[in-house]
């Protein structure tokens, strides 16, 4: 029991059903060609792997926290853990929440392998050489020691998939265009709602994950909610398109409490939010799975892949779409408070950073996102505050142009935040350079913040009608602010 004497003081065997261990305990087992090995994938506080060799009576264990690297470009770090006992090889079940190693255990491959070196002793840096031939892995893996205590593991050979595709790390994502109405041949479309929120594409590989905005800011800490979608994902290497949404009381998307949680950086801050305005990340494409770069394959094939995934959780939904049933999505947006649809090619690909007439939102109310660039002083209950905004966009020719002002669907606290955030981008002169002439006695500042309005129509001299403020949005550029043209369709 020498050997696993550390394996038994970590366990209180009446609480969990992991093998005790023991020479008596050793089950009968069919001869095999080769000494056995094990993957386990371990969902306790933290997802990880266990990689674990017979050897000399018992199971040899390192714990991987990326899961075993199937490139050889790419080390992972193995954390050398205590001897278990050779029942552990089929072990998978749960194991009691506040035991050691509390969670559940799956077995994610299993098979035999070759001893190449084994370089065990007291003395010397330490390093494992094996073969591995698996249900899933196949080929030469070394677990070498590295300063201190710390092991890496690394796959000796090519990949086991030749055609393999490395990750991506940065995807701008696909923009649709703005249509007039529906599209006349709807059967060749597949129907999305609209989500009104930020858009966010989610990496997530060997259980740790990364979310980023579309002008490409890595915002994972401002989401707690949303990260534990790479346990649910598992060992999955996948790329995810979607939307972050916050909820309002009658539980419809709302980009108005979605502005409560954007911007944060305070930990503590971010922590309190995320209790008071939970969001949730609607999944709508798949762009990379498990070595695959997915952006060529057609839309229908993309989201039948997704579907495959069944990704739904507390703080994550694949919400369905529908084939050629526009007329009946867009009625039902309406019914439901939502902004409206998207409508996207059977047939499309994906094109990160176009906006693309394979894709086409259609809108039961007018959206368009602005550019501030001055305010006019506010008058009665407003008094010291800004009272309307003027607004801008860039044209094709890259000039600033005037699109009015705005006045309405602004809180008392909402001016306050704008009042601070607008103080340091003062300037003496006007920054527009076309469109209608902004009223006297503005205040002007440098054109830097982004915000999203809603609003009846366009008037022919080009300014907004009957508009309203709807929140900032800091996940855009401010150059990039263009004026959104209807296309027929």
């Amino acid at each position: 029991m020498g050997k696993l004497r550390e394996y038994a003081r970590k366990r209180d065997f009446s609480r969990t059903k992991e093998p005790k261990g023991g020479p008596k305990a050793a089950p009968k087992r069919a001869p095999t060609k080769g000494p056995r090995f094990v993957v386990q994938e371990h969902h306790a506080t933290r997802l990880h792997w266990d990689f674990r060799l017979e050897r000399d009576g018992v199971l040899v264990s390192w714990a991987v926290p990326k899961g075993i690297p199937p490139d050889p470009k790419r080390n992972h770090l193995a954390v050398h853990v205590e001897d278990h006992p050779l029942e552990y090889i089929d072990f998978a079940g749960e194991i009691p929440k506040g035991s050691y190693g509390g969670g559940q255990v799956y077995i994610w491959d299993r098979g035999t392998y070759e001893e190449l070196k084994w370089q065990m002793g007291p003395r010397g840096k330490k390093e494992v050489q094996v073969a591995l031939h698996g249900e899933r892995l196949q080929g030469r893996y070394v677990l070498f020691q590295t300063n201190g205590e710390n092991w890496m593991m690394h796959r000796m050979d090519p990949p086991q998939d030749p055609e393999r595709e490395p990750m991506p790390d940065r995807l701008t994502p696909m923009a649709a265009q703005l249509a007039k109405g529906l599209p006349h041949d709807e059967q060749n479309y597949g129907f999305e709602f609209k989500w009104d929120g930020i858009r966010a594409v989610v990496y997530s590989q060997g259980g740790t994950i990364k979310i980023q905005s579309r002008n490409l800011e890595d915002v994972t800490r401002r989401y707690p909610e949303v990260r534990p979608l790479s346990e649910a994902l598992g060992s999955h290497e996948v790329v995810l398109d979607g939307e972050l949404v916050a909820l309002d009381a009658k539980g419809r998307p709302s980009f108005e409490q979605l502005q409560q949680r954007m911007g944060l950086n305070s930990e503590t801050e971010i922590r309190r939010k995320a209790r008071e305005v939970p969001v949730y990340y609607m999944i709508f494409d798949l762009l990379y799975l498990n070595g695959r770069l997915l952006l060529k394959e057609p839309y229908r094939e993309r989201r039948a892949r997704l579907e495959e995934l069944k990704l739904a959780g507390p703080a994550w939904q694949t919400p369905a779409y529908e084939r050629g049933q526009g007329k009946v999505m867009l009625e039902a947006s309406e019914r439901g408070g939502l902004e409206g649809v998207m409508a996207k090619r059977l047939d499309s690909a994906y094109e990160p950073g176009r906006r693309s007439p394979a894709w086409l939102k259609v809108k039961n109310h007018q959206r368009q996102e602005l550019v501030i660039a001055g305010w006019l002083d506010g008058q009665g209950k407003r008094q010291g505050l800004p009272g309307a905004l003027l607004t801008g966009y860039y044209d094709d020719a890259g000039k600033f142009i005037y699109a009015g002002k705005v006045g309405t669907g602004f809180t008392e606290k909402m001016l306050e935040d704008l009042q601070r955030k607008m103080a340091p981008l003062g300037r003496s002169s006007s920054p527009f350079e076309g469109g209608e002439k902004p009223p006297t006695k503005a205040h002007f500042v440098e054109p830097k913040l982004v915000a999203e309005f809603e609003f009846s129509e366009w008037t022919k001299a080009g300014q907004l009608r009957a508009p309203a403020f709807k929140g900032l949005r800091n996940d855009k550029d401010a150059r990039a602010v263009v004026r959104e043209k209807e296309v027929a369709v």
